[in-house]
C-alpha cells in the first residue's frame, strides 16, 4: 500500500460520499482534518486523565497537567523554540496576533509610530493593528503588491521601513495565493530600523516546522485546527524579553503570583498570559497531531528513495524545515493543480513564479465564486469561495473574491484531475 493510501485511511471522515460523489476535501486552508491518533488521543484523555491542570495534588490534576506541559513541549519543538515558557497558548492565531498588538502595542506605540503590514495579510493580522493604530495614534503602512508578479513589491521597502516603524507583521505562507513571503529579510530588516516582527504561521506550520530561531522572528502566531490538530486552541511564539513586556489581557484565576485587596501581581511565564481554564483536551490533541506528522515525516522519507531514507536517519528528530517531506507531497500535488489549472482557458488562476505551498486561488470567467463553490459541492468536490478573510489583498487583485483549493497530506493527484473535471462540468452548466 503506497504511503498515500495509507494516511487517507487514517481519515474516515474521507470515507463518506456528497452528493453521491466521493469527497474531495480540497479546503485544508481554512482547516485540515483530523486522523484518527488525534481523536483517539483526545478520548483517552477524557476517559483517563482529565481534570483542572495546575496547583492541584490529587493523582488526576498531576495527570492532567503533564499532559498539558507535555503538549506545549510538542509544540515548542514543532516552532522551534527555545524554551517552553515562550509557548503561550491561545485559542488560534487570531487571539495571538490580539495579543501582540494589544498586550504590547498598546503600551509600546505613541503617535508618529508606523506598523507596516502587507496587503497579504489575513484579516486576523490587519484589524488587531487597526484597532491598536486607532487606540494610539500609530499610522498603518502596507507593502504593496506587484500587478505583474502578484507578489509583494519589495522595492518599496526603503520607503516603508523608516526609524518611525515599530511594527513589522506579516504572513509566512498567504492564505489566498499561497505565496511563501521572505520572513528573514522582513525579519532582519526590521531589526535594522528597531522594530519588532509578528509573523501568522498559521498557513506554514501544517507542512513543516517553523524554525523560530533561525527566521529569528520576535513573535509567531499559529492554530492546531490548520495542521491536523482540534479547533479552539492556538499558540504565541514570543521571544522571552518581548512576552514579558506584554500586559496580559486576561486577568483571574490561574495567572496571578499574589492578590491583595486592592491590586495583583502575574504569575512567570507562560502562566501569566493564560488566565483561566485552559483547552487541556485540546492541548493534548495537538501534540497527537504533532506526533502524527513526524510519523509521516518517518514513512514518506521511507517510502521515497534510499537516499531520503538515509537523510532522515542522519538527521535530527526535529528536522529543519528545508527538508520536510510532509511539505514534498504538498509541494507535488501542488505543482500538479497549478499545472492543470493553469491549462484551461475559461479560468483565472492567482499563482505567481515565486515559491508557494499548499494554497491556489482562481475564477472561472464570468462566474461568481459562490456559484462555482455550489456547483463543485454537487460533484463532491469542497472548496472555499469569497474574500478568504483578506478583503485588501482582493482590491490588489481587482476581484471581489476566488474560488480557493488547498492541500493536505491526504490529497492525492487523482483528486486534482477530479477538481479539473468538476470545473469542467460546471463550465458546461453555468456557462454553456
Amino acid at each position: 500500500m503506497s504511503w498515500s493510501s495509507r494516511v487517507r485511511r487514517d481519515f474516515p471522515i474521507l470515507e463518506q460520499s456528497i452528493e453521491g460523489q466521493p469527497l474531495v476535501y480540497l479546503d485544508s486552508g481554512a482547516s485540515t482534518l483530523r486522523p484518527r491518533p488525534v481523536v483517539e488521543a483526545m478520548m483517552h484523555y477524557e476517559y483517563t486523565h482529565h481534570s483542572n491542570v495546575h496547583r492541584g495534588v490529587h493523582t488526576l490534576s498531576q495527570r492532567a497537567t503533564e499532559c498539558y506541559e507535555a503538549s506545549r513541549e510538542r509544540v515548542r519543538s514543532w516552532l522551534g523554540a527555545k524554551y517552553a515558557h515562550e509557548i503561550v497558548f491561545t485559542h488560534g492565531t487570531t487571539e495571538a496576533l490580539n495579543l501582540v498588538a494589544q498586550g504590547w502595542g498598546l503600551q509600546h506605540l505613541q503617535p508618529g509610530d508606523e506598523i507596516v503590514l502587507s496587503v497579504m495579510e489575513h484579516h486576523a493580522n490587519i484589524i488587531p493593528w487597526q484597532r491598536v493604530a486607532q487606540q494610539t495614534g500609530a499610522r498603518l503602512r502596507y507593502i504593496p503588491l506587484d500587478p505583474v508578479t502578484q507578489i509583494l513589491d519589495l522595492s518599496k521597502l526603503e520607503q516603508l521601513l523608516t526609524s518611525q516603524t515599530k511594527v513589522v507583521a506579516v504572513t509566512h505562507v498567504s492564505n489566498v495565493l499561497g505565496t511563501i513571503q521572505p520572513l528573514q529579510l522582513f525579519v532582519q530588516r526590521a531589526r535594522e530600523v528597531g522594530a519588532i516582527s509578528v509573523v501568522d504561521g498559521a498557513q506554514w506550520v501544517p507542512h513543516s516546522r517553523a524554525e523560530v530561531q533561525s527566521i529569528n522572528c520576535d513573535f509567531y502566531a499559529v492554530s492546531a485546527h490548520k495542521m491536523y490538530g482540534p479547533t479552539g486552541i492556538g499558540a504565541l511564539y514570543g521571544k522571552t524579553e518581548y512576552l514579558e513586556q506584554i500586559e496580559p489581557l486576561l486577568v483571574g484565576g490561574g495567572m496571578v503570583e499574589k492578590v491583595d485587596w486592592e491590586s495583583a501581581s502575574w504569575d512567570r511565564l507562560p502562566g501569566r498570559l493564560e488566565a483561566g481554564t485552559p483547552p487541556i483536551a485540546a492541548a493534548v490533541g495537538w501534540a497527537a497531531a504533532i506526533d502524527y506528522l513526524e510519523t509521516l515525516e518517518a514513512s514518506y522519507a521511507a517510502e521515497h528513495t534510499e537516499q531520503a531514507m538515509a537523510e532522515h536517519q542522519q538527521r535530527p528528530r526535529f528536522p529543519s524545515p528545508k527538508v520536510s517531506y510532509v511539505a514534498e507531497h504538498a509541494k507535488k500535488v501542488m505543482a500538479y493543480a497549478v499545472e492543470q489549472l493553469s491549462s484551461l482557458a475559461f479560468l483565472d488562476v492567482y499563482a505567481s513564479s515565486s515559491p508557494h505551498l499548499g494554497v491556489i486561488s482562481f475564477n472561472m470567467h464570468q462566474v461568481h465564486s459562490y456559484d462555482l463553490g455550489q456547483i463543485l459541492d454537487m460533484e463532491g468536490v469542497a472548496i472555499r469561495t469569497g474574500h478568504h478573510c483578506a478583503q485588501p489583498l482582493m482590491r490588489s487583485l481587482k476581484v471581489e473574491g476566488t474560488a480557493r483549493a488547498s492541500f493536505g497530506i491526504y490529497n492525492t493527484l487523482k483528486e486534482v484531475d477530479t477538481l479539473i473535471q468538476a470545473l469542467h462540468t460546471a463550465k458546461q452548466m453555468l456557462l454553456g
